[in-house]
């Protein structure tokens, strides 16, 4: 395992029955990085989570005739010889955190970190440090069942914290949150990732490791790297910028109306390869070195088709793009 790499995953496979629900997958993840692992549902970002904190235990997988064993550590340790070890680092935070809803948000904080082993002196000043960090220290006194769903989110992440993880593992944890609290949270990971923290001593320790699963490409964009899962795998990875260069001059965005006969025109188009709606236009994805002729065509073709207020023009690729352009290929 690299030094500074708090994630190192290898050969992770787990099936149930005959569904793969993750084949052959290799992922690290580093001090500082928040790595956001993208697929549509069913793909295996919760099966991977889980086996990452231990909650699921990988199968062997086969190497010509020989079987061999997954390997995963956590900030040093390795989470099947050293298990405690490697837990004590993990801060995780699942889709549905369940919250004692008749405690109120200090009691829920408290039983976390007892359970965490924090000493008395110490739980009280960590569960106000870490209440204070995400937002919630003025509503220490109010039950949980009576939190909003993002504040409940927000309480479910000062769980994951109070220990002073090196390792958070979040799966999804802003779905069903309003985008104001969307917003709050991910200032709140950035600069989890972004800031080194203090141990319980005062001693200096690493920045911490995120790794995240969401469905939104507006958060995606925020990590450090990406992982594109589809069917188990893990068919593409790198940094969002470059993972954009790989459509450069193959998107096109159309508006106009009536968008739906818009669509239908543009799907015909020699040279176009795929139409996507976004809200109120349309992202032709074009095949490569098509988009002079595609554009000089559409521009001179649309008026004598009634299409009414028509803008077209060449942007740069967004993270939708390409990751519809990676679940074509995959059928």
């Amino acid at each position: 395992m690299k030094m500074n790499n708090l994630i190192e995953a290898r050969n992770l496979n787990k099936s149930y029955g005959s569904l793969k629900a993750v084949r052959d997958l290799n992922l690290h993840v580093s001090s500082g990085e928040i790595y956001g692992l993208i697929g549509p549902d069913g793909a295996g970002k919760t099966t991977t989570i889980r086996l990452l904190c231990g909650g699921l235990r990988p199968d062997a997988y086969r190497k010509g005739d020989r079987a061999s064993e997954a390997n995963i550590f956590i900030a040093g340790y390795d989470l099947h010889r050293q298990p405690e070890g490697a837990r004590s680092q993990i801060g995780y935070l699942a889709q549905r955190f369940s919250l004692y809803e008749d405690l109120t948000v200090l009691e829920n904080i408290r039983f976390f970190a007892e359970q965490r082993g924090l000493p008395a002196a110490e739980w009280r000043p960590r569960c106000m440090e870490i209440l204070d960090f995400v937002g919630l220290a003025q509503f220490i006194d109010r039950r949980a069942g009576q939190l909003s769903g993002g504040m409940k989110q927000k309480l479910g992440l000062a769980a994951a914290l109070v220990h002073r993880p090196q390792v958070l593992l979040l799966d999804e944890p802003t779905t069903g949150v309003d985008p104001v609290t969307r917003q709050d949270f991910w200032q709140l990971i950035i600069r989890l990732a972004g800031e080194s923290q203090m141990g319980g001593q005062g001693q200096n320790v690493r920045q911490t490791a995120v790794l995240v699963s969401t469905p939104y490409m507006d958060e995606a964009a925020r990590c450090s790297r990406i992982g594109f899962m589809v069917h188990g795998q893990l068919i593409l990875e790198g940094a969002p910028g470059e993972l954009r260069k790989r459509l450069q001059g193959r998107i096109l965005e159309l508006t106009g109306q009536p968008l739906v006969e818009l669509r239908k025109i543009a799907r015909t188009e020699p040279g176009v390869q795929d139409v996507q709606m976004f809200g109120d236009r349309l992202h032709l994805r074009l095949q490569a070195g098509q988009a002079e002729k595609v554009l000089a065509h559409l521009q001179e073709s649309l008026p004598g088709h009634g299409i009414q207020g028509f803008r077209l023009r060449s942007i740069q690729p967004q993270l939708e793009d390409v990751f519809m352009d990676l679940l074509e290929a995959q059928r």
